[in-house]
């Protein structure tokens, strides 16, 4: 059976990506599009990359007749989907892309985005929706909550590491280069093409980054006791891709073979040969991950470098990875196109 797909928050890079994946998804239609600003607009007239598909026009949210919608994709900014979230039917199923879902302590969320929640009921609810590591609790899920792409990358470089005990807990040092599509679509000074060409910067270092909030609380969950990270992102001028350099105090090939044995079985996850490093452009527009082992010249010491595409596995095909597990539905379905080369 066909599922019926809502995409809210259509206009954005997400909601694009979104499309751009469901297009040729075996099981999947798309039946309502939304947008604020762009209501009333065709998602062509939006991005024109798109106008080969037959897609229905963007609309106001309370437009749209959720009784003939399976499962709708929230690709809203964050602070604004914890109340259009809460007003939507309890029979539909809802994947989340925005940052509102992710943390389950109330008082991270406040402390992390500066306010309190708005739905702390369904805070509770949502499932965290890194899916390797959340399969069974996704399946029987109403509200999966996206990962952020940052935290994505860096969990998918640690996590098994933590949960072997092959590493130093408080020794880890996280080191990433993102896109500026991680920034979002809206208009920004610091993102035109004159400010951000031909340079690179580093953003909200020391401790200052909200994704942050996500390392903490899975870590330390993992550990069963707190476990803090070093962690400073840089903005890169390029479009797609988070590249991330995770050094940490443990042997080398015990901390690749680790790595390799978690996901030999992960279709999306793909551990290289010991001493090879991946690079962003050869996951581009791809739901795969890619992960690299070296060591250091300094003894017992490994550096571990990880790359995905921030709209694809850090977004918007790690959503569609969740529906197709909520809608039972096999989990690579839509999701095994080829990397984008050159």
């Amino acid at each position: 059976m066909t599922q019926r797909i809502a995409i809210l928050g259509a206009s954005g890079y997400t909601g694009a990506e979104l499309v751009r994946l469901i297009a040729t998804h075996p099981d999947m239609k798309i039946v309502a599009l939304s947008a604020d600003r762009k209501a009333g607009m065709t998602m062509d007239q939006v991005f024109p990359f798109l106008r080969h598909l037959d897609l229905p026009p963007l609309v106001k949210i309370d437009e749209i007749d959720f009784s003939g919608v399976d499962l709708c994709f929230c690709a809203l900014p964050h602070a604004t989907t914890q109340l259009v979230v809460k007003a939507l039917p309890r029979d539909l199923k809802i994947v989340d892309l925005s940052a509102d879902f992710r943390l389950r302590d109330p008082a991270d969320y406040e402390k992390w985005y500066g306010a309190p929640h708005a739905a702390v009921e369904l805070q509770a609810e949502a499932v965290y929706g890194l899916t390797e590591f959340y399969r069974e609790e996704i399946r029987a899920a109403r509200l999966v909550a996206g990962t952020g792409c940052n935290a994505a990358t860096g969990q998918y470089a640690l996590r098994p590491l933590i949960s072997a005990g092959v590493i130093d807990l408080d020794d880890i040092a996280i080191d990433l280069k993102a896109g500026v599509s991680g920034a979002g679509r809206s208009l920004k000074e610091n993102l035109l093409h004159a400010e951000l060409s031909g340079g690179t910067h580093s953003y909200s270092a020391g401790g200052k980054h909200r994704h942050l909030g996500e390392f903490d609380q899975e870590f330390s969950k993992i550990a069963g006791r707190p476990v803090l990270v070093q962690f400073t992102p840089h903005l890169l001028p390029m479009n797609r891709g988070i590249l991330e350099t995770v050094y940490v105090k443990g042997d080398p090939k015990v901390v690749h073979a680790t790595l390799a044995a978690a996901y030999a079985d992960e279709p999306f996850l793909k551990v290289l040969p010991f001493g090879a490093l991946p690079s962003t452009r050869d996951i581009a527009g791809s739901n795969f991950f890619h992960l690299g082992v070296v060591g250091d010249r300094i003894p017992g010491r490994a550096v571990i470098v990880a790359v995905l595409d921030n709209l694809t596995k850090g977004s918007s095909g790690q959503a569609i990875q969740n529906a197709n597990l909520m809608l039972g539905l096999e989990e690579t379905a839509g999701l095994m196109l080829a990397p984008v080369f050159p």
